[in-house]
């Protein structure tokens, strides 16, 4: 059962859609901002096949950059209006492989903080109508404010 939060910030979910939209990584892999929810965040990832490893497998950088993604914008719907998120620290664990024609990243705030925040993601990998489970990620993060060059 996900946990309740009350966001900081009543333009949350605004603020994170625009982020998004200026994060070009995200835009070069092909992935999308599905849903925000106050300490919530789905990105989706379709299949591409120059983002394969040798085996044609989603490569798990891939992966850990859309779960960071996910992880990052999760605990940034729970920050004041006036912070911008960084992560200071990820573990990863890859649990199978990334096989399917579409990915789902799930961030899920676990202790939001004033400073720092702890995160949980999942990624599954989606072939019809069967969803896997692929890769667990813990992730910390931190809220910066009034730093040049870090904008919300």
């Amino acid at each position: 059962m996900a946990s309740v939060f009350e966001p900081r910030d009543p333009a949350f979910a605004d603020r994170v859609r625009a982020s998004f939209a200026r994060q070009a990584a995200m835009a070069t892999i092909g992935a999308t901002l599905a849903k925000v929810e106050a300490g919530r965040v789905v990105i989706e990832l379709p299949w591409s096949a120059h983002l394969t490893q040798q085996h044609g497998f989603l490569h798990a950088g891939m992966v850990a950059t859309a779960l960071d993604s996910a992880c990052g914008y999760a605990g940034f719907t729970l920050m004041a209006a006036d912070a911008a998120v960084l992560t200071i620290e990820f573990k990863i664990n890859l649990l199978a492989p990334a096989k399917g024609q579409r990915f789902r990243m799930v961030g899920e705030v676990v202790k939001p903080g004033r400073t720092v925040t702890v995160v949980e993601g999942k990624a599954f990998a989606i072939d019809g109508d069967q969803e896997k489970l692929v890769a667990n990620m813990n992730a910390t993060l931190m809220a910066v404010v009034g730093r040049d060059g870090i904008q919300q």
